[in-house]
């Protein structure tokens, strides 16, 4: 489990691919300062297990399905990427919560500088667009962020955006990130249960 607030910029270094998985390292001194095998990691929001490391980086491999889900697909090395180690129980839930389970990737359609700040606008698959709502938590690429607008419900090309502060453009690699480029996006896990609680309700209503 993770929170979302990201606690260093890591670099991959290796990147090792077969025909449905892949093996990547990735520096990251922080991340691994008090890792051990079989710990988590959050790698641009998705949760990967540690297999091996050194003093200043770390191992995972990454199976099919998370390739399917994912930017790590096309991962090369060089590629900036943001950390998060597993929250310990107790600490303070700064972000919101988030499992490093992604939904799936975004599309960023277009920035604005609004003064100091910088509006994202990503696209919005159908499949997710009713988990996301106006003033809501959405995790990208394994940052906890604020929705700050959404697309009209009857729009057909869903999207929403965030408004980042100088910190997070900084702190993490959203400030990289160019018209075109696709995220790592993660729904707020509760209203994915909702979702299914009321769609179970839905089901079981028809049958009566």
């Amino acid at each position: 489990m993770f929170t979302g607030i990201i606690e260093e910029i890591g670099t991959v270094t290796a990147v090792s691919r077969s025909d449905s998985s892949l093996r990547l390292t990735v520096q990251g001194p922080l991340a691994v300062s008090d890792a051990r095998h079989g710990d988590s990691i959050a790698v641009s929001g998705v949760c990967l297990t540690v297999t091996g490391q050194t003093d200043d980086s770390f191992t995972a491999d990454v199976m099919g399905q998370t390739l399917d889900m994912s930017t790590l697909a096309t991962v090369d090395v060089g590629r900036r990427v943001n950390l998060e180690r597993a929250a310990h129980v107790g600490d303070r839930l700064g972000g919101h919560i988030v499992q490093g389970h992604v939904d799936g990737t975004s599309r960023l359609e277009s920035i604005r500088d609004d003064g100091t700040w910088r509006v994202l606008r990503f696209s919005l698959p159908p499949s997710n667009a009713r988990l996301v709502v106006d003033k809501g938590s959405i995790t990208v690429d394994g940052t906890s962020l604020t929705v700050s607008a959404i697309a009209p419900a009857d729009l057909a090309e869903q999207w929403f955006e965030v408004s980042l502060i100088p910190e997070t453009l900084t702190a993490t690699t959203l400030g990289d990130l160019h018209v075109g480029d696709h995220v790592n996006i993660e729904t707020d896990i509760i209203a994915r249960h909702v979702e299914r609680m009321l769609a179970r309700d839905a089901a079981e209503g028809s049958t009566r």
